[in-house]
Protein backbone atom coordinates (compact mmCIF):
# COMPACT_ATOMS: atom_id res chain seq x y z
CA UNK A 1 0.00 0.00 0.00
CA UNK A 2 0.85 3.51 -0.83
CA UNK A 3 3.62 5.05 2.15
CA UNK A 4 1.89 8.46 0.90
CA UNK A 5 -0.92 7.47 2.72
CA UNK A 6 0.36 6.92 6.42
CA UNK A 7 -2.23 8.37 8.66
CA UNK A 8 -2.17 9.14 12.58
CA UNK A 9 -5.70 8.90 13.68
CA UNK A 10 -7.12 9.70 16.66
CA UNK A 11 -11.21 9.50 17.59
CA UNK A 12 -12.82 9.80 20.34
CA UNK A 13 -15.85 8.16 22.28
CA UNK A 14 -18.84 10.24 22.73
CA UNK A 15 -18.99 13.25 25.50
CA UNK A 16 -15.63 11.23 25.83
CA UNK A 17 -17.74 8.58 28.15
CA UNK A 18 -15.07 5.97 28.98
CA UNK A 19 -17.28 3.30 26.83
CA UNK A 20 -14.21 1.49 26.57
CA UNK A 21 -13.31 0.31 30.14
CA UNK A 22 -14.18 -2.41 30.57
CA UNK A 23 -11.87 -5.54 29.23
CA UNK A 24 -14.42 -7.04 27.08
CA UNK A 25 -15.31 -3.96 25.47
CA UNK A 26 -11.79 -2.83 24.80
CA UNK A 27 -10.56 -6.67 23.36
CA UNK A 28 -13.76 -6.22 21.34
CA UNK A 29 -12.09 -2.93 19.45
CA UNK A 30 -9.29 -4.39 19.30
CA UNK A 31 -10.74 -7.55 17.54
CA UNK A 32 -12.47 -5.13 15.04
CA UNK A 33 -9.42 -3.49 13.65
CA UNK A 34 -7.62 -7.03 13.39
CA UNK A 35 -10.84 -8.18 11.22
CA UNK A 36 -10.40 -5.05 9.07
CA UNK A 37 -7.33 -5.00 8.84
CA UNK A 38 -7.19 -8.62 8.10
CA UNK A 39 -9.93 -8.58 5.30
CA UNK A 40 -7.56 -6.13 3.48
CA UNK A 41 -9.33 -2.63 4.31
CA UNK A 42 -6.39 -1.28 6.03
CA UNK A 43 -2.83 -1.70 7.15
CA UNK A 44 -2.23 -1.72 10.66
CA UNK A 45 1.17 -0.37 12.31
CA UNK A 46 0.45 0.80 15.81
CA UNK A 47 -2.33 1.41 18.13
CA UNK A 48 -3.83 1.86 21.69
CA UNK A 49 -7.26 1.76 23.56
CA UNK A 50 -8.35 4.13 25.59
CA UNK A 51 -10.99 4.58 28.19
CA UNK A 52 -12.94 6.77 26.13
CA UNK A 53 -10.36 7.14 22.79
CA UNK A 54 -8.12 5.39 20.49
CA UNK A 55 -5.02 6.38 18.61
CA UNK A 56 -3.87 4.42 15.55
CA UNK A 57 -1.06 4.40 12.80
CA UNK A 58 -2.76 2.94 9.38
CA UNK A 59 -2.74 3.07 5.86
CA UNK A 60 -5.75 2.38 3.87
CA UNK A 61 -6.37 0.32 1.22
CA UNK A 62 -5.61 1.85 -2.35
CA UNK A 63 -9.45 1.78 -3.14
CA UNK A 64 -10.25 3.00 0.38
CA UNK A 65 -10.59 6.77 1.89
CA UNK A 66 -9.15 7.44 5.49
CA UNK A 67 -13.07 8.22 6.08
CA UNK A 68 -14.01 4.98 4.72
CA UNK A 69 -11.28 2.73 6.70
CA UNK A 70 -12.52 4.88 10.14
CA UNK A 71 -16.33 4.35 9.16
CA UNK A 72 -15.38 0.59 9.22
CA UNK A 73 -13.98 0.58 12.64
CA UNK A 74 -16.07 2.74 14.22
CA UNK A 75 -18.99 1.52 12.95
CA UNK A 76 -17.77 -2.02 13.07
CA UNK A 77 -17.46 -1.42 16.91
CA UNK A 78 -20.37 0.41 17.35
CA UNK A 79 -22.43 -2.53 16.02
CA UNK A 80 -20.81 -5.08 17.67
CA UNK A 81 -20.55 -3.44 20.74
CA UNK A 82 -24.42 -3.06 20.75
CA UNK A 83 -24.36 -0.05 22.70
CA UNK A 84 -27.98 1.53 23.74
CA UNK A 85 -27.09 5.32 22.57
CA UNK A 86 -23.75 7.35 20.53
CA UNK A 87 -20.42 5.30 21.11
CA UNK A 88 -18.47 7.76 18.82
CA UNK A 89 -17.81 11.53 18.54
CA UNK A 90 -19.08 12.27 14.75
CA UNK A 91 -15.47 13.73 13.57
CA UNK A 92 -11.70 12.00 13.93
CA UNK A 93 -8.26 14.08 14.10
CA UNK A 94 -5.66 12.57 11.33
CA UNK A 95 -2.33 13.60 10.15
CA UNK A 96 -0.99 12.65 7.52
CA UNK A 97 2.58 11.03 8.09
CA UNK A 98 5.37 12.66 6.20
CA UNK A 99 8.08 10.62 6.34
CA UNK A 100 10.59 7.84 8.73
CA UNK A 101 11.24 10.69 11.88
CA UNK A 102 7.27 11.63 11.65
CA UNK A 103 6.29 7.77 12.07
CA UNK A 104 8.13 6.99 14.71
CA UNK A 105 7.26 10.05 16.66
CA UNK A 106 3.73 8.90 16.19
CA UNK A 107 4.35 5.55 16.87
CA UNK A 108 5.97 6.44 20.54
CA UNK A 109 3.08 9.03 21.03
CA UNK A 110 0.77 5.80 21.03
CA UNK A 111 3.15 3.35 22.93
CA UNK A 112 3.53 6.18 25.56
CA UNK A 113 -0.06 7.13 25.85
CA UNK A 114 -1.20 4.39 29.04
CA UNK A 115 2.10 5.44 30.52
CA UNK A 116 1.72 9.23 30.55
CA UNK A 117 -2.25 7.96 31.48
CA UNK A 118 -0.67 6.14 34.80
CA UNK A 119 -2.45 2.90 33.55
CA UNK A 120 0.93 1.20 32.88
CA UNK A 121 4.29 1.58 33.84
CA UNK A 122 5.72 0.61 30.60
CA UNK A 123 4.31 0.37 27.57
CA UNK A 124 4.67 -3.47 27.10
CA UNK A 125 2.37 -3.38 30.20
CA UNK A 126 -0.50 -1.73 29.10
CA UNK A 127 -2.79 -5.18 27.33
CA UNK A 128 -4.54 -2.51 25.01
CA UNK A 129 -2.16 -1.61 22.83
CA UNK A 130 0.15 -2.71 19.83
CA UNK A 131 2.99 -2.61 22.74
CA UNK A 132 1.85 -5.24 24.11
CA UNK A 133 3.26 -7.33 21.64
CA UNK A 134 1.07 -9.95 21.02
CA UNK A 135 -0.51 -8.98 18.19
CA UNK A 136 0.64 -9.37 14.79
CA UNK A 137 1.38 -5.62 12.82
CA UNK A 138 1.65 -4.70 9.14
CA UNK A 139 5.41 -3.21 9.38
CA UNK A 140 6.98 -0.07 8.24
CA UNK A 141 5.50 1.11 4.56
CA UNK A 142 8.51 1.10 2.17
CA UNK A 143 8.15 4.30 0.93
CA UNK A 144 9.21 5.27 4.71
CA UNK A 145 12.24 3.63 5.23
CA UNK A 146 15.58 3.81 4.26
CA UNK A 147 16.63 1.07 1.68
CA UNK A 148 18.66 -1.24 4.14
CA UNK A 149 15.12 -1.73 6.07
CA UNK A 150 13.35 -2.35 2.97
CA UNK A 151 15.60 -5.28 2.22
CA UNK A 152 15.59 -6.68 5.56
CA UNK A 153 11.20 -6.79 5.82
CA UNK A 154 11.33 -8.42 2.61
CA UNK A 155 13.30 -11.08 3.77
CA UNK A 156 11.33 -11.47 6.95
CA UNK A 157 7.89 -13.47 6.59
CA UNK A 158 4.72 -11.95 8.07
CA UNK A 159 2.85 -14.66 11.07
CA UNK A 160 -0.30 -15.65 9.89
CA UNK A 161 -3.11 -13.58 11.34
CA UNK A 162 -4.81 -16.79 12.85
CA UNK A 163 -1.98 -16.44 15.36
CA UNK A 164 -3.52 -12.74 16.45
CA UNK A 165 -6.54 -14.60 17.84
CA UNK A 166 -4.48 -16.91 20.17
CA UNK A 167 -2.74 -14.03 21.07
CA UNK A 168 -5.88 -11.98 22.21
CA UNK A 169 -6.07 -14.66 24.68
CA UNK A 170 -2.92 -14.58 26.00
CA UNK A 171 -4.01 -10.44 27.08
CA UNK A 172 -4.87 -10.88 31.18
CA UNK A 173 -8.25 -10.21 31.89
CA UNK A 174 -9.76 -9.58 34.89
CA UNK A 175 -8.51 -11.69 37.63
CA UNK A 176 -6.32 -13.83 35.15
Amino acid sequence: MNSDRVFFVTTVTAQRRPIIRRDSTARLLIETLLHYRDIGKFLLHEFVVMHDHIHVLLTPAPEISLERAMQFIKGGFSYRLKYNGPVWQASFTNHRVRDLEDYERHREYIRMNPVRARLAERPEDYPYSSAYGVVRLDPVPQGLKPGSLRRLDAALKRRPSAVDQAALMEIPGPGR
